[in-house]
């Protein structure tokens, strides 16, 4: 007899068999117990530790420039012979041709050479088309590339500038329109400028080009300014000489100062201010200056977060 039970009593009850099975058990239509997916917090960009900056010269933006002339040459050495060779050939087929016609009036021209003189000079006088346009369109890059760095053109001026050039260009078409013999005069006036120019120019012009830029990347090797979370250091000298400035409260302004420049390789001025130092450090022709300027931001930003609660 089991200890518990009284006489008559059974294991078995059917009340507790009932309410077992009356119990619901989590299940999922599909057998399978639903997953949540983990929850991921945005991932933001690294801060970096520290931030250089160069301060280019103005050569830099010569780089059209020299593009130009590279594809310039290119083009010269695939077409061939050089266009100043070519003029000589036209120069020494043309004598000839003057000379036979002159002593051949009494044959009644039965002498063919000078025809063929003639005809061999022609396509010498066309194959130098391409040439001439290369030359006009290195010294037109060349000429825009000056005026970029002879002139500052800030975002107000360079409106002014649209405008009166627009206004002088619809002056022109107005013109060219009253007087329709106008235009093709022009047009027959400028292309009978035809500048030559080999191929070994454009490739010395490029490699001096090259050269300087080469120069200027070596140059900017031993002066440049570095941005750390406390401090403001200036590396310069070909023995590493090295000034720092104290980088809490440090300001910084950025301006546009000329806008083709800006286009050409996103550059700008940066005016640094230090608190311990009267004089504002400013950094001419930075490039990328957008992306500098939002990384200094971020990193004097977190040094801010990170002094504040020390003084509380």
């Amino acid at each position: 007899m089991i200890a518990g039970l009284t006489p008559g009593e059974s294991l078995w009850n059917p009340a507790k068999e009932s309410d077992v099975m009356s119990e619901p058990v989590p299940s999922d239509s599909a057998g399978v117990l639903p997953v949540t997916p983990p929850v991921t917090e945005p991932q933001t960009p690294e801060l970096p530790d520290r931030i250089f900056l160069v301060s280019y010269p103005k050569i830099v933006f010569m780089y059209p420039t020299m593009l130009t002339s590279l594809i310039c040459s290119i083009v010269m050495l695939v077409r061939g012979e050089a266009p100043v060779n070519q003029a000589q050939f036209r120069d020494s087929a043309a004598q000839p041709a003057v000379m036979l016609a002159s002593v051949d009036i009494g044959k009644a021209g039965t002498d063919g050479s000078a025809p063929a003189a003639a005809a061999a000079a022609a396509p010498a006088a066309g194959g130098s088309v391409v040439q001439h346009w290369c030359a006009r369109i290195f010294l037109a890059v060349l000429a825009l590339n000056l005026v970029v760095l002879s002139f500052e053109f800030p975002r107000t001026t360079s409106l002014t500038w649209f405008f009166a050039l627009s206004t002088a260009a619809i002056g022109v078409w107005f013109l060219f329109t009253t007087y329709e013999g106008l235009a093709p005069a022009v047009v027959r006036s400028l292309l009978a400028v035809k500048p030559l120019a080999n191929a070994a120019f454009y490739m010395i012009f490029t490699a001096i080009l090259l050269l300087l830029f080469v120069a200027v990347l070596v140059s900017r090797r031993v002066d440049y300014w570095e941005v750390r979370g406390n401090e403001l250091l200036h590396h310069h000298g070909l023995l590493s000489n090295l000034e720092r400035f104290s980088a809490p409260n440090l300001r910084i302004d950025k301006e546009i100062t000329d806008l083709f420049e800006y286009l050409l390789l996103r550059s700008g001025r940066l005016i640094i201010h230090c608190s311990n130092e009267r004089r504002a450090i400013v950094l001419e022709n930075v490039l990328n200056i957008d992306h500098k300027e939002r990384q200094i931001t971020r990193l004097l930003g977190a040094l801010q977060v990170r002094v504040r609660p020390e003084k509380e």
